[in-house]
C-alpha cells in the first residue's frame, strides 16, 4: 500500500522537544577529546538545503543558534568541500556584524573571525555556501539506477558517520556537540523528500520546485541528521502508537513488505525492553540502490538508512540469508535508535556504546523473534571473528584512543562491533539477564538526550545490583587481547571434576613474547562435565581452582559466552572429543573453532583440530556443517599444489557434504527446516568451489538452461548456482554472464551479476572484470565491489591493479573506507612481497597513527606465511593415516 508523507500537527512535533530540553542538562565537557576550540557550542541548526541532482551541486543556507562561553573574535567549524559565500552574526537587536571566512582543507575547517569580540551569551550565526554532492556514499550523495521502466534515474542520500556532516553544512561536527536541527529542503516537486522527522508543511515554488520542512528535532549530534530526495515512495504501518515506514525507489515497495513487517515487530519490543519509548514520532528505513565498501545501514534517527540489497526481497534474486539479514540489520539499526541516538558516546573513543551493543540486541532480537534461525551459534561465530583480529599485534582495545578523522572511520571494526557484543554476552551473563536489563533502563533513563562515556554503564549495572562487574568489564574493554585458560591437574574425586584453570594470553603472532608478559583478566569461567549443571568462577591471579559436579568429558566455556580461549590437556581433549556429539550446537561450534584457532598458531598439533572436524555428523545442526564444510574447503586451498592430498579431501567433502546436500535436496521444498534452507546455498558454494563434478555439471545445466528460461534457477538460489559458474566459467560463459549484467534492470540483481564476473578462477577473466570496473558501465558504488571479488582468489592481482590504479579506484571507495579497502584485498595474499607493497601504500598515503588498517592485514600474512608449512606438512600427514 502506497502512503503519502506522513504529517503531524505542530502540538506532536514540539512533545518530544519538550521533553528532550526537560531532561538536557547539556554542557560542553572540556574533558572529552575535540578537533575544535572550545569557546562555544550549538544550541539549533535551521538548514536550507537546494540540491542540484543533474550537476552533483547545491546551495545552503545554515542559521546556528550558538551560545559563546567565552570572549572570542573567532568562530571555528567543521566544513568539507564547501565553498563559504556571506557570514554574519547577530544578538538580539544588535545589527549583524559581517565575518570574513579562512578555510583549512587538511584541518576539514572553516574560521569565522569578526571585528570586534564575541562576549558570552547566546548569538546567531548565518552562513551562505555550497558544496558538492558526492558519488559515493560520504555527505550528500547521490546513486545512480535504472528504475523500473528501464530509464536512468538518480536519487539523493545522506551518509554522516563518523565525520561527513561537514560535507553538508558547517557546523560542529562531533557527537558531544547536541543540537536541535530543523531542516527544510527544496527539491523537484514530484519528488518525495524524507528526513529524520515528519514532515511538518510543503508549499510550491516557482520552476518546478517544492520547499519541504521537517519538524525539529530533538538534541542530537551532527551525524545522525539524514536527508533523501527523489522518485521514491513509501509504505507504512502501526507499531503501537508509533508509525514505521519504508522508503524505496518508485515501484520496489513490494519488496519492502518483510522489512516493515520486521520494523513493526521490532519497535514495541525495544520499548519494553528498554523501558523507554522511540523518542520520535515515526521511524522510517530508506533503501538506496548499490552499496558501500564502509558500511550496509546507518542509524540516523528516525530515518535509517539501509542499501537495497539488505533491505528488500527480491524474489529474483535474494537468498535465505540475505533475508535473514533484513531482520538482524533492521534489529541493529533499530536498537541504534536507543543505544546511540538517544544515548550518544561522548566522543569515538566510545564508540562500540553505539556499536558493540548493537550487534549485541541485533543478535538477542533474533533469538527472541526467530528461535530456529541459530542466533546463538551465531553469537558464537561473532566472538571468533573478533578473537580472529584480537590475537594480533595490530589490535586495540574496545575502548580506543581516536584523535583523527582517519581513526575515527576505523574504529568502526570488528573489535568494535564482535568483540563489543561478546563482552557484552559474557557481563550479562556474570550479572543475570534481569539486573542487566535493569541497568541498561537506569543507563537511559538517566542519560536520555545526553552523551556518556563508558564507565557511566557500569555505574548503572552496578547500581542495579551487579556488584564488582565494573573491575570485570574495565579489564576487558581497556586492554587489548584475549586470555588464554589451560586445563590443569582435572581429578574426578567422590562425584565431583577438581581442576586448575591457568590463566595467561592468547596470540597468533607472537607467542612467546606474550606468554612471557601476559597481560591479566578477571575471566568469568563457566564448565560443565558430561552434560551437567554448569557451574562458574571468576579466575584471581595465574592458577584458579575449579570444582564442577560430576564425572566425565569436561566442557570449559559451556555455553560459550566467555571471551577466552581454552586450551585443553591431551586427557580432556580425548574426552572432549568421544563426548562431542552430545554437545549443543553452539558448544560444538565454539569447540571446533577453538581446536582450529589454537592447532593453526601452534599451540597444538593439527591432528587435534581435524580430529575434532572429522568428528563433526553429517546430521549436525546446520550452521556446525557450513562452518566443517567452509574448513574442508580451507584445508583444500590450503593445500594447493599437492593433488593426492586435495583428492582426499575433495572425496571426503562429496562424501560428507554431497550426502547431505543430497539429502536436503537441490531445491528448496515448501515447508522444509529453516537452517535446511539456508545451508543447501552454503553446502552448493562450498562444493562447487573444489569442483564436485556433480555440482558444477547441475550449476552448467542450469545455467543453459536459464538463458532461455528466467525461471530455470530459483530465485533464492540464483546467486548461489551462479556464482559455481562463474568460478569455473570459461570466456564464453564469463561473456554470457557479462550481457546477462548488461541488461539487467534491479539493483540488487545487476550488481550481482557484476561481482560475480569476479568470482572467476580464470586470471585472464579476472583480468578482464578488473578492466570493466574501471569503466563506466557498473555503476560508481559497483565497480568496488567487483574488485574485491577479484581479490577473493586472486589477492596479489587485485592489489596490484589498485596500487597501479590508485587514484581512479579511490574514486570510487568511500573516502572513509579506502585504506580499510586496500586492506581486505591484501588480507588473503600468500606472497612474501604484499608486505612491501602494503608498506610502501602506507608510507605514501597515510600518517603514522593511521595506519593500523594495513598493520592488521600485514600481521595476518606474516603469521600465515609463518604457520604455513606446519600446516601442510602436518595436515598431509593426518590424511595419510586416515586412508
Amino acid at each position: 500500500m502506497r502512503l503519502r508523507p506522513l504529517l503531524l500537527s505542530t502540538v506532536l512535533l514540539t512533545l518530544p522537544l519538550a521533553a528532550a530540553q526537560a531532561q538536557r542538562a547539556d554542557t560542553v565537557d572540556t574533558s572529552l577529546p575535540t578537533q575544535l576550540p572550545r569557546s562555544a557550542r550549538p544550541d539549533a541548526y535551521r538548514l536550507t538545503i537546494t540540491p542540484d541532482a543533474a550537476k552533483l551541486r547545491f546551495d545552503g543556507r545554515a542559521d546556528i543558534d550558538l551560545t559563546v562561553l567565552q570572549p572570542t573574535r573567532t568562530l571555528t567549524l567543521n566544513a568539507a568541500d564547501l565553498t563559504i559565500g556571506r557570514a554574519s552574526i547577530a544578538r538580539g537587536k544588535m545589527a549583524a556584524m559581517p565575518a570574513t571566512v579562512s578555510l583549512d582543507e587538511a584541518a576539514q575547517t572553516a574560521t569565522f573571525t569578526f571585528a570586534r569580540p564575541l562576549t558570552p551569551g547566546r548569538y546567531t550565526l548565518g552562513i551562505d555556501y555550497a558544496g558538492k554532492i558526492n558519488t559515493q556514499a560520504n555527505g550528500l550523495f547521490a546513486l545512480d539506477y535504472t528504475n523500473n521502466e528501464g530509464k536512468p534515474a538518480r536519487a539523493l542520500f545522506t551518509q554522516f558517520e563518523a565525520a561527513d556532516a561537514r560535507r553538508m553544512f558547517p557546523g560542529w561536527d562531533e557527537p558531544d556537540y547536541k543540537a536541535t536541527f530543523d531542516l527544510t529542503a527544496r527539491v523537484p516537486a514530484r519528488d518525495l523528500a524524507v528526513g529524520n522527522m515528519p514532515i511538518a508543511s510543503t508549499r510550491a515554488l516557482p520552476g518546478g520546485l517544492k520547499e519541504v520542512r521537517f519538524g525539529r528535532t530533538p538534541p542530537m549530534s551532527s551525524y545522525l541528521l539524514f536527508l533523501s530526495t527523489g522518485d521514491l515512495e513509501r509504505i507504512a504501518m502501526k507499531a503501537g502508537n508509533k508509525e514505521v515506514g519504508v522508503v524505496t525507489s518508485r515501484g520496489n515497495a513490494s519488496k519492502a513488505r518483510f522489512a516493515l513487517e520486521s520494523e513493526a515487530q521490532i519497535l514495541p519490543y525495544y520499548e519494553q525492553y528498554f523501558d523507554y519509548p522511540f523518542a520520535l514520532p515515526k521511524l522510517d528505513n530508506v533503501a538506496g540502490p548499490g552499496q558501500s565498501q564502509f558500511f550496509g545501514a546507518m542509524e540516523n534517527w528516525g530515518a535509517i538508512f539501509t542499501f537495497e540489497r539488505i533491505l528488500l526481497e527480491d524474489p529474483a534474486i535474494t537468498t535465505p540469508a540475505e533475508r535473514q539479514a533484513i531482520f538482524s540489520v533492521e534489529a541493529h539499526e533499530m536498537a541504534h535508535q536507543w543505544f546511540g541516538d538517544l544515548v550518544t558516546m561522548g566522543w569515538w573513543d566510545d564508540l562500540w556504546l553505539n556499536e558493540g551493543f548493537a550487534s549485541w540486541m541485533e543478535n538477542r532480537t533474533t533469538a527472541h523473534f526467530h528461535p530456529d534461525w541459530g542466533a546463538d551459534v551465531d553469537a558464537v561465530q561473532s566472538r571468533e571473528a573478533a578473537i580472529g583480529l584480537d590475537s594480533f599485534r595490530s589490535t586495540h582495545p574496545v575502548i580506543q584512543q581516536v584523535r583523527t578523522v582517519e581513526q575515527a572511520n576505523q574504529a568502526f571494526d570488528t573489535i568494535t562491533y564482535q568483540k563489543g557484543e561478546s563482552v557484552i554476552s559474557m557481563l550479562e551473563g556474570f550479572a543475570g539477564s534481569d539486573t542487566w536489563r535493569e541497568g541498561l533502563r537506569r543507563y537511559m533513563k538517566t542519560h536520555a538526550f545526553q552523551n556518556t562515556r563508558t564507565d557511566d554503564l557500569w555505574a548503572a549495572v552496578e547500581g542495579a545490583g551487579a556488584k564488582g562487574l565494573t573491575a570485570i568489564a574495565r579489564q576487558f574493554t581497556t586492554q587489548p587481547g584475549v586470555p588464554l585458560i589451560r586445563v590443569a591437574n582435572v581429578r574426578c574425586e567422590g562425584g565431583r571434576t577438581t581442576l586448575d584453570l591457568q590463566q595467561s594470553q592468547f596470540a597468533s603472532d607472537r607467542r612467546e613474547e606474550v606468554a612471557a608478559r601476559p597481560l591479566s583478566w578477571s575471566v568469568p569461567v563457566r564448565a560443565s562435565v558430561n552434560g551437567g549443571p554448569v557451574t562458574q568462577v571468576i579466575t584471581a591471579g595465574p592458577t584458579t581452582r575449579m570444582t564442577v559436579p560430576g564425572c566425565g568429558p569436561l566442557l570449559l566455556n559451556a555455553g560459550q559466552t566467555g571471551y577466552y580461549r581454552t586450551m585443553y590437556d591431551p586427557a580432556s581433549a580425548a574426552a572432549l572429543l568421544g563426548g562431542f556429539v552430545r554437545l549443543s550446537p553452539a558448544d560444538q561450534y565454539g569447540e571446533l573453532s577453538n581446536a582450529n584457532s589454537l592447532s593453526g598458531t601452534g599451540y597444538q598439533p593439527m591432528a587435534r583440530a581435524l580430529d575434532l572436524l572429522a568428528a563433526v555428523p553429517q546430521d549436525a545442526h546446520g550452521k556446525v556443517v557450513g562452518w566443517s564444510a567452509a574448513r574442508w574447503s580451507g584445508l583444500y586451498d590450503t593445500l594447493g599444489g599437492n593433488a593426492a592430498a586435495q583428492a582426499k579431501i575433495a572425496t571426503e567433502m562429496q562424501r560428507r557434504f554431497g550426502t547431505r546436500l543430497a539429502q536436503i535436496g537441490l531445491t528448496p521444498r515448501s515447508g522444509e527446516p529453516v537452517l535446511d534452507t539456508t545451508l543447501r546455498p552454503v553446502l552448493i558454494s562450498t562444493l562447487g568451489s573444489v569442483g564436485d563434478r556433480t555440482v558444477v555439471a547441475e550449476a552448467n545445466r542450469l545455467f543453459a538452461a536459464w538463458q532461455s528460461n528466467p525461471q530455470a534457477i530459483p530465485g533464492s538460489l540464483k546467486s548461489t548456482w551462479l556464482g559455481v559458474v562463474a568460478r569455473n566459467a570459461d570466456q564464453a560463459r564469463w561473456n554470457q554472464l557479462h550481457s546477462v549484467a548488461q541488461r539487467t534492470r534491479g539493483s540488487v540483481e545487476r550488481t550481482t551479476y557484476y561481482e560475480l564476473l569476479g568470482d572467476t578462477a580464470n586470471e585472464a577473466l579476472a583480468r578482464r572484470t578488473l578492466e570493466l570496473a574501471l569503466t563506466d558501465e557498473p555503476g560508481k558504488t559497483v565497480s568496488a565491489g567487483m574488485i574485491s571479488a577479484v581479490a577473493g582468489e586472486h589477492p596479489e592481482l587485485a592489489l596490484d591493479f589498485v596500487l597501479a590504479h590508485l587514484a581512479q579506484v579511490n574514486a570510487l571507495v568511500d573516502i572513509s573506507g579506502r585504506s580499510r579497502f586496500l586492506s581486505d584485498l591484501a588480507s588473503g595474499s600468500d606472497d612474501p612481497a604484499t608486505i612491501g607493497k602494503l608498506e610502501a601504500y602506507a608510507k605514501a598515503n597515510l600518517g603514522k597513527d593511521d595506519r593500523r588498517p594495513i598493520d592488521r592485514a600485514i600481521d595476518r600474512i606474516r603469521t600465515r606465511l609463518a604457520q604455513q608449512g606446519r600446516v601442510k606438512s602436518e595436515t598431509a600427514a593426518w590424511l595419510a593415516r586416515r586412508s
